[in-house]
């Protein structure tokens, strides 16, 4: 299988969130800040290697929470 993100929302998202094709693990390349997005919404899609190739999906929400107040 191999993993991808898309769909982004906000498309700012995109730079802030990756996926290991591999394995499917989320990681965030930077910090978030609740006072700029306080959610993210994206897809991930699994695919196989199959002839034809199949897929599925699912949604992320990722809720940043204000910690510091």
């Amino acid at each position: 299988l191999s993993y991808s993100v898309t769909n982004f929302f906000p498309p700012s998202g995109k730079d802030l969130i990756s996926i290991n094709p591999k394995t499917g693990e989320i990681h965030l390349t930077s910090t978030l800040d609740f006072e700029d997005i306080s959610v993210f919404d994206f897809r991930i899609e699994a695919r196989d290697q199959g002839w034809p190739s199949l897929s599925g999906h699912c949604k992320v929400v990722l809720e940043v929470l204000d910690v510091n107040d």
